[in-house]
């Protein structure tokens, strides 16, 4: 049955429903003119054929009472499982530095032989600290061009997911429980939440059978 939006605004009115809106964009990404770029070694193509090939990174925003949570995560492409993950009440490069440092513990190794980590231009990732850090452990930097979200697709939608299913319906007090609920959420989408590029499976399960499959 047809309706205008008159009609169906007075009956979501009357049931007290009300639409899911966006919240308000807050800028991130602040590049350091000072540093050289590292080169668009992905160009879109978010895929990988094994664990540690490659991950993307970014940097979202919780909001709460008390003010902004700030969110550093590493996604692995290959398995879409959250390796690495840092909270923290700023955007300095030490948020990213400490999910860096997490992911190397998920994988209990410290080098990575080739691993490519991409991300935007954000001054935290184009830092000389946090190069200096990667090309430590191995690990190659690639960067998508400014302000272009199609370029770290993945990552932003890894961010939609987030927001979609725990921020946006939610309302945190204190940043302590912002990070208590962000954490269950990650616990949740590692070992449960099913992705159909994983032939539905959580992606903890998915490495568990690359890893079955590679002792066979």
């Amino acid at each position: 049955m047809p309706a205008n939006k008159k009609r169906v605004a007075r009956l979501m009115a009357e049931l007290g429903i009300a639409g899911l809106c966006g919240r308000k964009k807050l800028k991130t990404t602040e590049r350091d003119r000072t540093q050289p770029l590292a080169a668009d070694l992905v160009e879109r193509d978010f895929t990988a054929e094994v664990p540690d090939e490659l991950w993307v990174t970014d940097i979202t925003y919780i909001p709460t009472d008390e003010g902004w949570l700030f969110l550093a995560s590493i996604l692995d492409v290959c398995t879409r499982t959250l390796i690495g993950w840092s909270m923290a009440d700023h955007m300095r490069t030490e948020l990213c530095l400490d999910a860096l440092d997490a992911a190397a513990r998920t994988r209990r190794r410290v080098r990575f032989v080739g691993t490519v980590l991409h991300s935007d231009h954000g001054c935290q990732y184009t830092s000389t600290t946090f190069g200096v850090r990667c090309r430590a452990m191995g690990i190659v930097q690639s960067m998508g061009t400014v302000g272009d979200s199609y370029d770290n697709a993945l990552a932003e939608s890894f961010w939609a997911s987030l927001k979609r299913e725990l921020v946006d319906c939610s309302h945190f007090t204190t940043r302590e429980e912002a990070r208590i609920a962000i954490f269950e959420w990650i616990m949740w989408y590692n070992n449960e939440r099913l992705h159909s590029s994983l032939g539905y499976m959580s992606p903890v399960e998915y490495e568990e059978s690359l890893e079955t499959q590679d002792a066979a």
